[in-house]
C-alpha cells in the first residue's frame, strides 16, 4: 500500500498537472470508487471547480477546489493517480476520468477496486489523523507522549493513522530496524534514548524515501508513469532470508496483528521483560512465507 513517501511524491508530482486549472469534466467507471456518493451529485460538486491547492494529509491527496469543498484520493493498494496530456490514451484499470479545461486528463487507475475518492466540506475524516511525522510540531517530546500512553506492540502502534499520520508497514519495519527495537516492544517499554532513536529514525527513513520519489514494490506508479526507488535502499522491508546489513544474521518475515513485519532477530532483541521465547512464541507472531 503506497504510505507517506508514495502520497506525498504522487502529490508533488500531480500538482503541475492541475494546480489552477478548471475541471471541465469527470466519469466515473466504476462506483465503488466513489463510495458513499451518488455518482451525479459526486460529478456534479467537481464540474467546473478550480483547484485552487493539492496537498498531502496522512496517506490521503487532497485536492482544494473554489467551492471550498476538497476532493480526497486514497490509494490504498492499487492506486495511482495517472496524468495525461490532451489526446492521450487512458491507462488500464482507470475507474475514474477527471478532464481539465486545457484538454488534459488525471485518471485514477486502481486494478484491485480497493481506492476511494471522496468530497468532504472542510476537514472531515482529516481531523481524525494524528500528528504529520515530518512537520516541526512532531518533536521527540510529542512522539514520547504519544506512545507512553500506548500498551500495544510498537509495530501496530506506529501504523495507526489516529495517533501519527502516513507511517506504513514498510516504513515501520525500516525504522524500527535502524533504532534496534523488536516491533513487539510494547510502545510503552522504550527508554527515553529509545524514543528519540526511533523519531529520528522514522524522519530519516520517510525524508530519504520521499527523495527517492517512493518505493515502487508492486503496484506504486507515479504520475508520469514512473517507478520509485526508494525500495533500493530498504534494509529489511521484503527481504526474508537475506543477511541483516549490520550483523549478518538472517532477516525474518513474521506478522504481527496480520501485518506481513521483516526484522532482525539478533538487532532487534525482545524487552528485558520478555524471552526470546515467549516472543517467538507469542499468539502476535507467527512465522510466514513470503
Amino acid at each position: 500500500m503506497p504510505e507517506l513517501p508514495e502520497v506525498e511524491t504522487v502529490t508533488n508530482e500531480i500538482r503541475p498537472y492541475v494546480l489552477g486549472r478548471r475541471i471541465a469534466d469527470v466519469a466515473v467507471n466504476w462506483p465503488g470508487t466513489v463510495k458513499g456518493h451518488v455518482v451525479d451529485e459526486f460529478v456534479a460538486g467537481l464540474r467546473g471547480q478550480t483547484v485552487t491547492g493539492v496537498f498531502r494529509r496522512g496517506k490521503f491527496v487532497v485536492w482544494q477546489l473554489s467551492n471550498g469543498k476538497r476532493l480526497l484520493t486514497h490509494l490504498k493498494m492499487t492506486g495511482s493517480l495517472i496524468a495525461a496530456a490532451a489526446g492521450g490514451e487512458p491507462p488500464p484499470y482507470y475507474r475514474v476520468e477527471i478532464t481539465l479545461d486545457d484538454g488534459g486528463k488525471v485518471f485514477f487507475r486502481d486494478p484491485r477496486k480497493f481506492g476511494r475518492m471522496k468530497l468532504i466540506d472542510g476537514d472531515g475524516v482529516l481531523d481524525e489523523l494524528g500528528p504529520e511525522p515530518l512537520e516541526p510540531e512532531f518533536t521527540p517530546q510529542v512522539f514520547e507522549a504519544i506512545l507512553k500512553k500506548r500498551k500495544s506492540p510498537i509495530k501496530p502502534t506506529l501504523l495507526d493513522q489516529t495517533l501519527i499520520a502516513g507511517i506504513g508497514n514498510m516504513y515501520a519495519d525500516e525504522a524500527l530496524f535502524e533504532a534496534k527495537i523488536h516491533p513487539l516492544r510494547p510502545a510503552d517499554s522504550l527508554t527515553p534514548g529509545e524514543y528519540r532513536e526511533l523519531h529520528a529514525a522514522i524522519q530519516h527513513i520517510l525524508k530519504a524515501a520521499i527523495e527517492s520519489k517512493g518505493a515502487s514494490i508492486a503496484n506504486y506508479i507515479r504520475p508520469g508513469g514512473e517507478l520509485g526507488h526508494a525500495h533500493f535502499a530498504f534494509k529489511v522491508a521484503h527481504k526474508r532470508g537475506e543477511n541483516c546489513p549490520r550483523c549478518g544474521t538472517p532477516l525474518q518475515r513474521i506478522v504481527v496483528r496480520g501485518r506481513g513485519t521483516y526484522l532482525c532477530p539478533k538487532c532487534q532483541t525482545a524487552s528485558p521483560g520478555n524471552s526470546r521465547h515467549e516472543i517467538r512464541n507469542t499468539k502476535q507472531i507467527q512465522n510466514s512465507n513470503g
